[in-house]
């Protein structure tokens, strides 16, 4: 990878994907979204088409145009756009690889195959698999830094991320880090230990636990979250940086009180989605199947618990 890498950190809003009320997607709305996580939420860098994208229940051409609007509306604006690739298929997501250098992404991202995982010859998860999988589709776009998802919990894939970090950067010179969605504290540990002396970002994909993260040192966070809650959690970043531990704590908590009461009334991303609609004035529209739309009045619920939060700081 020939040039110099921004280093991603900070808080990355994982973007929602607009449909309208018939399904397809909304580009129109992409424009507003951005201005929204800037001025409101001072959030300025974000995750395309992963999970809360509902990136794998689009087709490639949506994932391409979406990825172009994030892309073409955030220049001058956003500060990093990371564009999520992973698919089923090595062919799919390295189309969609070349499709992001060529857009402008600043960098690309991969979750684990999961439908045929990646396995060896007596079907135990085999950490090479994963690596070579990464590796074919790091090739096609080079020259963008590439990360690993890791979101064992949607893709069934339970290797350690640690494992497949190690030694990763002789097969893949462009890579430079991992999301971490997972809740292994002790394995995210050994990630950013790994990573110190790359100089890889580690980033945490758990928003509720996140103050754990920051104890073992991540460099940032990527969520659904801070589409609506970036401007409280960067008070706690900034908290925490200072060295103020109680402030830091007490914000965390109230952070996880909202979530536990969402995740009580059943909290998917066809919940969150609409909870974003409700909180942002935003028209995100539908899910896709085969995600359920959300009844409005548990949205709204979930809504008002994230106004008080937020009108509290």
């Amino acid at each position: 990878m020939s040039r110099s890498v921004k280093k991603l950190t900070g808080l990355v809003a994982a973007t929602f994907t607009p449909l309208t009320a018939e399904g397809e997607i909304n580009l129109s709305v992409i424009g507003p979204y951005i201005d929204y996580l800037i001025e409101k939420q001072n959030v300025k860098s974000v995750f395309v088409n992963g999970t809360t994208g509902e990136g794998c229940s689009l087709t490639v051409d949506e994932r391409k145009q979406l990825a172009a609007a994030w892309c073409q509306h955030g220049k001058g604006k956003l500060e990093q756009v990371v564009v999520h690739v992973g698919c089923m298929s090595i062919k799919d997501s390295q189309e969609l690889a070349r499709h992001a250098a060529s857009i402008g992404a600043d960098a690309i991202a991969v979750i684990s195959p999961s439908y045929f995982k990646p396995i060896n010859a007596d079907f135990s998860l085999f950490t090479d698999a994963l690596r070579l999988f990464i590796k074919e589709v790091s090739a096609s776009a080079p020259d963008l830094p590439m990360y690993y998802y890791h979101i064992p919990g949607m893709t069934g894939v339970a290797l350690e991320a640690a494992d497949v970090l190690n030694g990763i950067e002789r097969m893949i010179p462009s890579f430079q880090g991992v999301k971490y969605s997972g809740t292994d504290l002790r394995d995210l540990g050994q990630c950013v230990c790994y990573s110190q002396a790359h100089n890889w970002s580690v980033l945490y994909g758990v928003d509720e636990q996140l103050l754990g993260a920051l104890v073992l040192g991540v460099h940032g966070a990527v969520g659904s979250t801070y589409n609506y809650l970036g401007c409280i959690v960067n008070q706690m970043l900034s908290a925490f940086d200072n060295g103020n531990h109680m402030q830091t704590r007490a914000l965390q908590f109230e952070f996880m009180e909202v979530i536990t009461f969402a995740k009580n009334l059943g909290f998917d991303v066809a919940v969150n989605k609409q909870v974003m609609s409700e909180v942002s004035g935003l028209v995100l529209g539908p899910p896709r199947l085969p995600l359920l739309p959300c009844p409005v009045s548990k949205a709204q619920a979930i809504a008002q618990k994230i106004k008080d939060f937020s009108q509290r700081h």
